[in-house]
Order: C-alpha cells, then structure tokens, then sequence
C-alpha cells in the first residue's frame, strides 16, 4: 500500500471535495504549482493517470472516506 504524506492525504481529500487547484491552493496558503506538484506525486504512488483514478483508488485504499 502507498503511503501519502499528510499534505498529500489533505490535498487528496480536498481533491475529492470537487475543490479546484486554484481553490486547494488558497486554502492551504501553498502555490497553485505546488498543489500540482502534489497531485502528480500522489498520481504515481497510486498508480492512476487521472482524477477520477485518483479518488476511486484512494477510497479503495481507505486514504479518504466517503
């Protein structure tokens, strides 16, 4: 099982709020670029080449809770 950094289990969870990059970023006082950089990271650790990827994975792998 990936193991996500807390930042990237936060950014993951407001990810499958439907909240934007631009939004995330606000949010947590970070670049928009950085969330970027996150979103990748956390693409490759779970192995998905998109959003929708993403979050059926990450509820599969218990990271967020519906």
């Amino acid at each position: 099982t990936p193991t996500l950094s807390a930042r990237e289990q936060e950014i993951t969870e407001l990810i499958s709020e439907g909240h934007t990059t631009k939004e995330i970023a606000q949010r947590l006082c970070i670049s928009a670029k950085t969330v970027e950089t996150h979103r990748a990271m956390i693409m490759e650790k779970l192995k998905v080449k998109n959003v929708a990827e993403l979050i059926k994975q990450a509820i599969r792998l218990g990271i967020i809770k519906i």
